[in-house]
């Protein structure tokens, strides 16, 4: 297993693990940090930029994958239907961007990262790049019918000004060990969700929202895509007699092991860390009759992929409320 995965395994159990003791002075000081940094911009010792349009930034207090993503898809698909025109900016963790850079259907996983090319599948005009508000003025300059910007991650970003933050939860995971990190997964303390337009709990086969949760997000998919030739699907069924092993380099990797258990799939599995760039023979599992990736790891599979690479692409079902919630928000930004 990957030191980062046994770090994320420790941050994610009930309490603070006694290997992760030495990290607690390191913790307090990025948590004095983090205090710091808001207040000054909050102050306005730091600079917040305002963009000509409304700015709805989708994020999450701790590190690791709840589901960002596949939100950011599911809120502009339903914007676009309701008349707005979004256009969706993202970090490119991973690839070797420097300057802001539109997504195109040339794109690669390591020219922009594999969320952007996720999002690329929106419709929407997406950008990449390491300094939001630089990528979101780009953005605008080269789409100026865009009149919303949507950040896939960035609830830390404050350079950029937003009128609406969705913070997402994962449900299983929780605030792991509540400690910030180092010795916890928390980039912002637990009080900064009270700020959140919406805090939205991601429910999953892993784990059901808590009874106390007001806004629930579950991602929905069952039906497998051939990696080399999407228009050949299967059923969860053609697997459950195949020799199947299943691999995922996302923020939480379990979660997609478990959607396969709920769907009567026996895996043999394998994690790989957040954001990992394949290669040949990190997959090589001449034994497996079937493998099962995410859609995120997928993007960057395709090149070497056989006929025995399948993807479970997923969609995100929120309420409608919360859509209503998101457009008054906005509305009321573009008012004022």
């Amino acid at each position: 297993m990957h030191l980062e995965q046994h770090l994320v395994e420790a941050w994610y159990a009930p309490r603070l693990r006694l290997r992760l003791l030495p990290l607690v002075p390191l913790a307090l000081v990025f948590a004095a940090l983090v205090a710091v940094r808001r207040a000054a911009y909050r102050a306005g010792l730091l600079r917040c930029a305002r963009l000509e349009v409304p700015v709805c930034v989708v994020g999450n207090v701790c590190v690791g994958g709840t589901g960002k993503t596949p939100l950011v898809l599911a809120l502009a698909e339903a914007l676009v239907a309701r008349g707005w025109h979004p256009g969706l900016i993202t970090r490119a963790y991973g690839s070797r961007l420097s300057a802001p850079r539109m997504v195109v259907p040339q794109s690669t996983a390591e020219d922009v990262g594999d969320e952007a090319l996720l999002l690329r599948d929106s419709g929407c005009p997406v950008w990449a790049g390491r300094d939001r508000v630089a990528t979101a003025r780009a953005l605008l300059d080269a789409r100026p019918e865009c009149d919303l910007i949507i950040s896939d991650d960035g609830l830390q970003h404050y350079a950029l000004a937003r009128d609406a933050e969705l913070v997402v939860v994962d449900a299983q995971r929780g605030f792991g060990n509540g400690w910030p990190l180092p010795a916890g997964p928390l980039r912002e303390p637990r009080n900064r969700l009270i700020e959140a337009t919406a805090v939205v709990v991601h429910a999953h086969a892993a784990a059901a929202a808590p009874a106390h949760a007001k806004w629930i997000m579950r991602l929905e998919g069952a039906r497998f895509e051939q990696l080399r030739a999407p228009e050949v699907t299967a059923e969860a069924a053609h697997f459950h007699n195949l020799r199947v092993v299943a691999v995922a380099g996302i923020g939480n990797p379990q979660r997609f092991f478990s959607s396969l258990a709920a769907l009567g799939i026996v895996a043999e599995t394998h994690a790989f860390p957040d954001h990992h760039f394949y290669q040949p023979a990190d997959l090589v599992f001449p034994q497996a009759e079937a493998i099962l990736l995410t859609a995120k790891d997928a993007v960057k599979c395709r090149q070497f992929a056989d006929h025995r690479f399948w993807v479970l692409p997923v969609r995100a079902i929120v309420p409608d409320a919360l859509v209503n919630l998101l457009e008054e928000k906005l509305r009321g930004s573009k008012a004022a």
